[in-house]
């Protein structure tokens, strides 16, 4: 596939979607860039952990636990109670996809797709920024992150590694560039298969025009 972006914008333009998570709140840092990338309307991380911790304690589940993990299917359903409670244009899905589908995603300027990726202790996929070669993974135990998926460039390298895959991650506070995986590191540490949530799980925002 050739090289491709949301929405078409630059790395710059989409690496300025980034915000720098504190605690074990990357899924809705991924989820407030996506929202705020189809329909322009931002609603602050901050505000979506302090909210979502709030409702776990009356029965609404949207995360396993109060400032801990969300799964993708947990994501999807928080889309849809904030596009019923602001109004949005956004319908949300999960769906288990290839990465080749993945790739096509990008083209369509009406959807955003927030993946999570799974290790095991000791089996960290390199993530790089922008074009550093430096890994600057230091998640090594037994791990899940959630990023949005944001540029596939196939002639992108971090020093002599190839790594097409571009995402906005929850690691740094705007900057200009995003992060970036090789193909074999992404497959295989999005491709875990896991009970309830599967292998491949891509949380799907789509923009109602």
């Amino acid at each position: 596939m050739p090289k491709a972006s949301l929405n078409s914008l630059t790395e710059t333009d989409l690496a300025a979607f980034q915000s720098l998570q504190a605690g074990n709140n990357c899924g809705l840092h991924a989820l407030s860039a996506a929202i705020r990338l189809l329909t322009n309307v931002e609603i602050a991380p901050r505000q979506l952990i302090e909210e979502t911790n709030r409702l776990w304690w009356r029965g609404r589940f949207f995360r396993v636990f109060p400032s801990w993990a969300i799964t993708p299917q947990q994501l999807s359903r928080l889309a849809y109670y904030l596009a019923k409670r602001e109004n949005l244009p956004i319908t949300s899905q999960v769906l288990h996809l290839s990465t080749q589908v993945l790739q096509n995603l990008l083209s369509d300027r009406n959807l955003a797709c927030i993946v999570t990726i799974y290790w095991l202790p000791g089996k960290a996929p390199s993530i790089y920024h922008w074009n550093s070669p430096q890994n600057v993974n230091e998640h090594h135990g037994l791990e899940g992150h959630t990023m949005l998926f944001a540029a596939y460039d196939p002639s992108h390298y971090n020093g002599g590694v190839n790594t097409p895959w571009g995402f906005i991650n929850s690691w740094v506070d705007r900057s200009s560039g995003l992060f970036w995986m090789e193909n074999e590191a992404f497959e295989k540490s999005w491709g875990i298969p896991l009970p309830v949530i599967g292998h491949h799980a891509a949380t799907i925002l789509s923009l109602n025009e």
